[in-house]
C-alpha cells in the first residue's frame, strides 16, 4: 500500500510589487497556494489584495470544518436543521484554522475585525460552503 503525502505551497512577499502580486493572487486562484506571507514594509494594501492574502485562510478554515463535519457519525443521518449543531461541534478540532483566519483579518483590517467577520458574513454562509465541500468529500 502506498503512503499520500501531499505538498502545501505557500508564497512570499505579497505586497513587494504589482508583478509578485499578481502572480500570487494567480496561484491562488488556480488552487495552488494554502497561504501567503505579506511584506509588512511594502506599499499600503488595497482592500482587495487584504481580501485575497486571507482567502488561503478562510478557505483553509472552511476546509477543515467541511472534513470535521463530514467525519461525524450525525452527518447525513441528522435532519439539515442540525447542520448548525454539527458544525459547532466542529469548531474544537478545527481552532487553529479558525483562529489563524480571525487574526489575519484583525491584522489586515483592524482589531476587532477578525471576530465580526467570523461572527457576520462567515458563519452566514457557512452551512452551505460546508454542504457544497461535503459534496466533494471522499464517503
Amino acid at each position: 500500500m502506498m503512503e499520500s503525502k501531499s505538498v502545501i505551497f505557500t508564497a512570499d512577499d505579497f505586497g513587494a510589487s504589482p508583478e509578485v502580486n499578481a502572480g500570487i493572487l494567480r496561484t491562488h486562484r488556480e488552487g495552488v497556494l494554502r497561504g501567503a506571507s505579506l511584506m509588512v514594509a511594502a506599499p499600503a494594501l488595497t482592500a482587495q489584495q487584504k481580501m485575497a492574502a486571507t482567502a488561503p485562510l478562510v478557505r483553509s478554515a472552511t476546509e477543515c470544518i467541511v472534513r470535521a463535519v463530514v467525519a461525524d457519525p450525525r452527518y447525513g443521518t441528522e435532519p439539515t436543521a442540525k447542520l448548525g449543531d454539527l458544525i459547532v461541534a466542529s469548531m474544537p478540532s478545527c481552532v487553529t484554522p479558525v483562529r489563524a483566519m480571525i487574526d489575519a483579518y484583525d491584522r489586515y483590517f483592524g482589531q476587532g475585525s477578525g471576530e465580526a467577520f467570523f461572527m457576520g458574513p462567515y458563519l452566514d454562509v457557512l452551512p452551505k460552503a460546508v454542504t457544497e465541500g461535503a459534496k466533494n468529500e471522499p464517503e
